[in-house]
């Protein structure tokens, strides 16, 4: 959502078409009435990039090829390319790694990039490649990190063995980085940090996982009902700003087969009712994804939604990202919450939960470990007074 201003006004209404119009024919026509006017190509390209559907843009310029300017159709053709031939790259390393693991009785699950295009697209060509994200358990992590050391996988975060098991407690991902680049694999044994109070029972995500061809390799992957769950969190957590996200929940909304009585029990349980209502609308507002009568029935309104979609909608449309590390958005992500507890828990986890910038910014023996929290204490209130 980040990105559309005035100026932007007309290329930001070309591609919310173009990524509504996978499923949705009517929107052909609609792209080509939006053609009548000048498109300035080279902003309408930026902007798809920046959030994440270049493919998606090609996809459905590409039946209306007619009435698009030739270079401009070879130049965002050459770009579907590039990114076909990085997810080809990135799933052979993707199958490499698991079967590593594999073999080393290590259970992991790829639920982002080309496992998730092939869930929702059935086609990993549609989602801009990035990086490899795999779901561990905890208790692996060591075991994973000599694995992926022997194909050439060197930790981006140098940890003592004292720290590591506290980041286990308090973090969520360790990013190791590739020949191919920095923070190339990420392995992650929670869905967010912890200070973000949104506890998902990881044992019961893999229990519940389904699989799938990626590159014809089987694997699995999280349900289509834990996925609409995890990747709202996700999108709310970076406030939803990149498009992308929204066309990955707008694509699962519109599964016939979704199971939405579990995903109301499930929001309730997590308390991230108001974050599955606000990631629905926003889906409806800007791609025209009709919110099932299931998902209606089993997520009750709530009457902030409207208002908090609103307000990130006018924030973003000047163009102006949330810094996560400002007043604004601590504020912001406890009213994204429904319940006090829950509330109290992020702003309780968020001022006490040290990480590593506090390891980085004093070194502390392991018997004097706890007073990290003090130390937490001190650069919060140091980046109050700046802000």
């Amino acid at each position: 959502m980040s990105g559309a201003s005035v100026t932007l006004e007309r290329e930001w209404s070309f591609l919310l078409a173009a990524c509504s119009a996978i499923p949705l024919p009517e929107e052909v026509i609609r792209l080509r009435t939006l053609l009548e006017q000048p498109i300035r190509w080279n902003v309408l390209f930026d902007l798809a990039e920046h959030h994440g559907t270049l493919p998606l843009l090609y996809q459905a310029l590409s039946g209306i090829e007619d009435v698009v300017p030739a270079d401009e159709m070879r130049s965002l053709k050459k770009s579907y390319q590039t990114n076909l031939h990085k997810a080809l790259l990135v799933s052979r390393e993707l199958i490499r790694i698991v079967e590593s693991l594999t073999e080393r009785g290590i259970e992991v699950m790829p639920y982002k990039g080309v496992a998730l295009a092939e869930v929702l697209y059935q086609d990993i060509a549609l989602r801009q490649s990035g990086d490899i994200d795999l779901l561990i358990h905890p208790q692996d992590l060591a075991r994973v990190r000599d694995a992926v050391g022997e194909l050439g996988y060197k930790p981006h975060l140098a940890l003592s063995s004292a720290e590591e098991q506290a980041y286990l407690k308090s973090g969520y991902e360790f990013a190791f980085d590739g020949l191919a680049g920095p923070n190339l694999l990420e392995v992650q044994w929670a869905i967010q940090p912890r200070f973000y109070a949104v506890d998902f029972e990881m044992d019961g995500l893999f229990r519940r996982a389904m699989r799938i061809p990626v590159a014809g390799q089987p694997m699995k992957t999280p349900s289509p009902e834990d996925l609409m769950l995890v990747l709202s969190v996700h999108a709310a957590k970076h406030v939803w700003g990149r498009l992308v996200w929204l066309c990955d929940i707008a694509q699962l909304m519109r599964l016939p087969e979704l199971n939405w009585e579990w995903i109301g029990s499930q929001g309730r349980n997590l308390g991230i009712m108001r974050i599955l209502r606000v990631t629905m609308l926003a889906a409806n507002r800007l791609l025209g994804t009709a919110i099932p009568a299931a998902a209606e029935a089993n997520l009750p309104e709530d009457a902030a939604v409207p208002a908090l979609f609103e307000e990130i909608q006018r924030h973003s449309a000047g163009g102006r990202e949330f810094s996560t590390e400002s007043l604004a958005y601590f504020r912001l992500v406890m009213r994204l919450r429904e319940r006090l507890g829950d509330r109290r828990r992020f702003l309780q986890r968020l001022v006490l939960t040290p990480g590593p910038g506090e390891w980085d910014a004093v070194r502390l023996p392991w018997p004097l470990f706890p007073l990290y929290r003090l130390v937490r204490l001190f650069r919060l209130a140091a980046r109050l007074v700046r802000a």
